[in-house]
């Protein structure tokens, strides 16, 4: 009976240690992991918010922001980006070199940050398509040079086409120096790029670019 006794023992010392460690596993990535769902209703007059070069107005938790020249930003005061995930709802317009939408992280300052953008004029255009996102880093690397130095390499088209005038769904994966973005769930991701710069942590917020307006709304943020 020792031996069969020593084996149950043997058997449930094993199962309670394996237990053990997921739990400790499930609890270091509660710890690791910050996830938050920014409360947009807020963003109005808010000291979490800070907004730069555009006038913000809300419907709901729908965020709109203005058409304005230059690009605008709104940003999260107390949340520091690095590696992690950023999802969004938005909705642009279809209307030529007028919607320039999405979000910038690793955000210094007002011209010092990187960007990931979509040109939802740009979605069904035949030639165009491969101009429908676009990743930036602010100075240094607009999309004039990107486009110039490197032709196809830091914009892509996108997967699954998104209607122009509608709401889309975005995620952003940043893992440094990695970028993935991906569209409306897919698992295949519309652009893969490698960051330009040595920066890797910084503030998060919404952008839109020059001459352009732009809503938002259900923003999660995941830091590793």
């Amino acid at each position: 009976m020792k031996p069969r006794t020593y084996q149950r023992w043997n058997y449930l010392s094993k199962k309670s240690i394996w237990l053990f460690l997921l739990v400790v596993l499930w609890t270091f990535d509660s710890y690791a992991q910050k996830r938050i769902s920014p409360d947009l209703s807020k963003t109005v007059k808010s000291k979490f918010w800070t907004v730069i070069n555009r006038e913000i107005s809300l419907n709901n938790k729908e965020v709109y922001l203005n058409g304005k020249k230059g690009a605008g930003i709104l940003y999260l005061n107390d949340f520091l980006f690095g590696n992690g995930k950023v999802e969004f709802d938005v909705k642009g317009k279809d209307e030529f070199q007028k919607s320039f939408v999405g979000i910038a992280f690793h955000i210094q300052n007002d011209s010092t940050y990187d960007a990931v953008y979509f040109r939802p004029f740009n979605f069904k255009v035949p030639g165009k398509e491969g101009r429908s996102v676009q990743y930036i880093s602010i100075p240094g690397y607009d999309w004039p040079e990107l486009r110039e130095k490197f032709p196809g390499k830091y914009e892509n088209k996108v997967q699954p086409v998104p209607e122009p005038t509608e709401w889309f769904h975005v995620a952003v994966e940043v893992k440094y120096p990695l970028i993935k973005v991906f569209i409306n769930y897919s698992p295949i991701p519309s652009l893969v790029v490698e960051q330009l710069t040595a920066r890797k942590i910084g503030k998060i917020g919404f952008w839109v670019g020059n001459g352009s307006d732009g809503y938002f709304r259900n923003l999660k943020l995941v830091k590793n």
